[in-house]
């Protein structure tokens, strides 16, 4: 009988130290995410190094494809109740989560359940000010966090009689370096990504002027779009004028027009900064990063700009004991030592200031300086309400209706201001319908 309860003490004392018994298996965390190719074996070397570092917990990484069929199928897994404990969701689908209720167990509620250490702070508040409520609680983590720059060709710059250590800094001189591309022999002089986050969304937080009521959306589902702003038609009707002239010409929704870059057909372009890999990869010339331009006539500007990417939430309807080992996770995915590996190894931006200041230390941005030029811009200012970032729901529909806008005015076939205006009408169209929905 003594040796019996020695024997259970023994048990019991090895699994609250997390040590391996014949009986005992680590307990799963379901994690699905959209990043293939080689961020996704990144995504597996984190969870893998994770499970190495404790016994109590297996954090299972599952790719779920697109952010947008990644989000669908945690959706449908929660409806049947087979849901993860942890969705990746990309950042236009963050009033989406916010409007699921009881769906999402906010990450500020998790880490003080869990009694895991929690600060706020130490997030970069560019960053973190995107994924969190007026009162400044964090809903999501944030994870894979990338903000809108200038690529500029160096080699078509020196052709062209211009400095290739000195890209353009304001929209002006934009207008001016193309025109000496022009005449050097290109049929093109910038291009630009995801026009509605870089030239629409960006746009507004970089002169800090707002596209939304109720700080674009951060302070309510009753928030309405404000797209018609002397700004906005400025700035698209200037991009129509220059596609007529060449300066500037369209290459798609999305990233569809990288090709034009990365082929030498447009020296300069608007991209993500984590696109730096993909040129880098691609481009058969040396080229340079800058900040995004801005308009000087704008009072303010620059402010700073905002982020694109994606950030984890943990669903809710799980065990207790599992929640404590997502917990973990995230402290150990914030931790300075592996944040500042994820933003050297993937071109993502850091997430925390510590593991800012550890790449720092680390020579990391003397190796390459155009890491850190994304950093600077996103921290140029302190985040304002109208430099936080925007969050309406439907955002990916509303999308869709700025780019049938966008192309409309770069086609001719409309002007700025009334594209503008029709586009900001069926946007909001959209948001009564949800918040009446929501009654």
């Amino acid at each position: 009988m003594l040796g019996n309860k020695i024997g259970l003490r023994a048990f019991i004392l090895m699994a609250s130290l997390g040590w391996a018994t014949p009986g005992y298996s680590a307990v799963e965390i379901q994690w699905w995410h959209a990043m293939s190719g080689r961020l996704g074996e990144k995504v597996k070397a984190l969870a893998a190094d994770f499970n190495g570092s404790q016994t109590q917990f297996k954090v299972v990484p599952t790719y779920k494809g697109s952010y947008s069929e990644t989000v669908t199928a945690g959706i449908a897994a929660f409806r049947a109740k087979r849901h993860p404990h942890i969705l990746q969701v990309y950042e236009v689908g963050t009033a989406t989560m916010m409007a699921g209720g009881g769906a999402v167990k906010p990450v500020h509620e998790l880490m003080t359940q869990s009694g895991e250490p929690f600060d706020p702070e130490v997030f970069i508040p560019a960053v973190a000010g995107f994924y969190t409520t007026p009162k400044g609680e964090m809903l999501s983590l944030p994870f894979n966090s990338s903000t809108p720059v200038l690529y500029y060709n160096k080699e078509a710059f020196q052709k062209a009689g211009l400095n290739p250590d000195m890209p353009p800094a304001t929209w002006p001189e934009v207008e001016r370096y193309s025109e000496k591309l022009l005449q050097a022999g290109y049929t093109c002089g910038f291009s630009t990504a995801w026009i509605s986050w870089i030239h629409l969304e960006n746009l507004g937080a970089w002169h800090n002027v707002p596209i939304g009521t109720r700080g674009n959306g951060f302070e309510g589902f009753d928030a309405r779009l404000t797209l018609d702003n002397p700004l906005h038609v400025k700035h698209l009707q200037q991009l129509a004028d220059w596609q007529k002239r060449g300066i500037f010409v369209y290459g798609g929704r999305r990233n569809l027009g990288n090709a034009k870059f990365s082929s030498g057909e447009c020296p300069m372009y608007t991209e993500s900064s984590a696109g730096y890999a993909g040129f880098k990869a691609n481009a058969r010339f040396e080229f340079g990063v800058g900040q995004l331009p801005y308009w000087p006539d704008i009072k303010g500007a620059p402010q700073n700009t905002i982020i694109g990417g994606a950030s984890l939430w943990v669903l809710s309807g799980h065990a207790k004991v599992p929640y404590q080992g997502v917990a973990q996770f995230f402290s150990y995915l914030s931790s300075p030592d592996v944040q500042a590996d994820w933003h050297q190894t993937t071109g993502y931006l850091p997430i925390t200031r510590a593991a800012y200041e550890k790449s720092k230390a680390d020579g990391f941005y003397e190796i390459l300086p155009a890491a850190e030029i994304p950093i600077k811009q996103l921290t140029l200012n302190p985040p304002t309400r109208y430099s936080k970032g925007v969050r309406f729901h439907s955002m990916i529909q509303i999308r869709g209706v700025i780019y049938s806008a966008l192309e409309s005015v770069l086609s001719g076939k409309q002007k700025a201001k009334s594209a503008l205006q029709g586009a900001m009408n069926r946007a909001n169209r959209l948001l009564s319908r949800f918040q009446k929905n929501r009654r």
